[in-house]
């Protein structure tokens, strides 16, 4: 359709299988990097990528024509397969099935304290 607009942003949640604290701290930002590149890789556009050594917080610009689904299943099954690649690990690496997926309109988007407005336009 011409001239169509959109603005959605989206966080979504995903878990280590069983939990485990392996995302360790030592190289956690450089899978946060690889998982923002392969959500931008998707045609949406990472804000943000953070976690700890269990789960991982994603939040970004979401393309209307995907389905969430499908940003996460190519995030998480590429994510893992770099992982195991990487060296980092000495087991297979696996995360949990399923993520937690919320909305949010641009209003309420606050980074360090600051309302992002239209900066993320």
């Amino acid at each position: 359709m011409a001239n169509t607009y959109s603005q959605m942003y989206v966080q979504t949640i995903f878990v280590v299988k069983y939990r485990k604290a392996i995302l360790l701290k030592d190289w956690r930002t450089e899978i946060f990097g690889v998982i923002g590149n392969l959500i931008n890789d998707t045609g949406c556009k990472t804000v943000i990528v953070n976690g700890v050594e269990d789960h991982v917080h994603c939040f970004f610009g979401f393309n209307p024509s995907d389905r969430i689904s499908g940003v996460m299943r190519t995030v998480k099954s590429n994510s893992s397969k770099w992982l195991n690649e990487s060296g980092y690990l000495r087991h297979r690496f696996e995360w949990q099935p399923g993520y937690g997926s919320f909305t949010y309109n641009l209003s309420s988007i606050l980074i360090s304290g600051k309302n992002l407005g239209d900066k993320l336009v």
